[in-house]
């Protein structure tokens, strides 16, 4: 407790150290000068005491300006009258009217430099010889006049000039606040755009390929016979893609708040896909170690994915290839890795600096895992075959980093 009320305290006090080092200063020099002065009285404890209450004022001028400035003001004076210390005496004052100017009390400002002009002319006056009276009356005037009119003016204009700046940031920041919200509008327009293209298109003919399907079993099995592997595996994707569609199409329509709650496939369907693939005439044989089921949403989705493309590059260019998935979840990492025994048209898989490259599947694949900080190699077997390997972070920060 008390630790935390010295830190508070120290916090306070660190703005207003110059200033009070400067009025240290200044009441130095007030003192060094009224003790020096050939006409000089001996300067009295209460002289000191006058200072030492300008120089406490100084540094609360920052926080407490108008308090600050009548103190000064009141203590120059005093000191001025009692031991005539001349313009030095005005330093101090000048510094307090313009922090009560630049804090916005103008007119306290103001009368409090009349008072001080007025008593310290006042006192030259009474006390300056006959001849010389009216020679230093203009002269002194002038000098403390344009001294303290300039003080107002600079806290003036320092105080307009933060103002404007203030006023620049205020609309700087409303400016980038609409830019996020064009943004944030246009890209939901977008969306909606891509959810209603998707669903016109892609959702009538996925549907047209699902009942076909449906028919052509229907009627052999009508026939006694036994619908082809293909036929079903045809069906069973049908129905998968039309989920997967309307899971996606979900997400777009979704707002942005709720976009990345809706999930859509994750490594727990690992099986079904298999299924499906081995109706298409592919072995799979699939290995889990580890428990997927505390992975983040976007790599467990990613890495579903991965094997999904895996597996389709498997049935179109591998032919009833072998192929094992292994699914490896580790603390730090997830790994991903599927390999088959078949062997694929060169101009299909070409491995460059130990990636293929070629392919919208592949591309996207490469994109989906490196946009996680994960990262994807797919290269030709020694023995035959091909394999691809990837790997994503657990960590989030390395995720969010990659996907920068």
């Amino acid at each position: 407790m008390q630790l935390s009320i010295r830190r508070s305290y120290s916090a306070h006090m660190r703005p207003d150290l110059p200033y009070a080092l400067g009025g240290i200063a200044l009441g130095a020099v007030l003192l060094g000068n009224a003790a020096l002065a050939p006409d000089a009285t001996a300067v009295r404890p209460l002289d000191v005491i006058l200072v030492l209450a300008m120089a406490a004022a100084l540094a609360m001028c920052r926080r407490f300006p108008v308090p600050a400035l009548l103190v000064v003001t009141a203590a120059m004076l005093a000191f001025h009258l009692r031991v005539h210390a001349g313009v030095a005496a005005s330093f101090p004052v000048l510094l307090a009217v313009y922090f009560a100017a630049w804090r916005g009390h103008r007119v306290v400002a103001a009368l409090a430099s009349l008072v001080f002009l007025g008593g310290f002319l006042a006192r030259d006056v009474g006390t300056a010889p006959a001849g010389e009276a009216g020679q230093q009356l203009v002269e002194r005037t002038s000098l403390l006049l344009g001294w303290f009119v300039a003080a107002n003016v600079a806290g003036l204009v320092a105080r307009q000039r933060r103002a404007y700046l203030e006023q620049v940031e205020q609309r700087a920041a409303e400016a980038e606040r609409t830019r996020e919200e064009v943004a944030l509008r246009r890209a939901g327009e977008e969306r909606l755009r891509i959810a209603r293209d998707l669903h016109d298109s892609l959702t009538h003919s996925i549907s047209v390929i699902k009942v076909q399907a449906g028919i052509a079993v229907h009627l052999a099995r009508k026939r006694g016979e036994e619908p082809a592997a293909a036929l079903l595996a045809i069906q069973e994707a049908g129905g998968a893609a039309m989920r997967e569609l309307r899971a996606t199409l979900q997400v777009l329509r979704a707002p942005d708040d709720d976009a990345g709650e809706v999930g859509t496939v994750g490594l727990a369907r690992l099986d079904e896909l298999a299924e499906r693939t081995r109706a298409a005439g592919v072995p799979v044989r699939i290995t889990v170690s580890g428990d997927p089921s505390g992975l983040p949403a976007e790599v467990d989705q990613a890495g579903y994915r991965v094997v999904q493309e895996a597996l389709t590059n498997v049935a179109r260019h591998a032919g009833r290839a072998n192929t094992e998935v292994r699914i490896d979840c580790m603390p730090a990492q997830l790994s991903v890795v599927i390999i088959d025994d078949g062997w694929a048209a060169a101009e299909d898989r070409t491995p460059r600096d130990g990636l293929v490259t070629a392919g919208v599947g592949l591309t996207g694949m490469r994109e989906r895992v490196t946009g996680l900080g994960g990262t994807l190699k797919a290269d030709r077997q020694d023995g035959g075959g091909f394999a691809v390997r990837a790997t994503f972070p657990l960590d989030s920060s390395a995720r969010h980093g990659g996907s920068a």
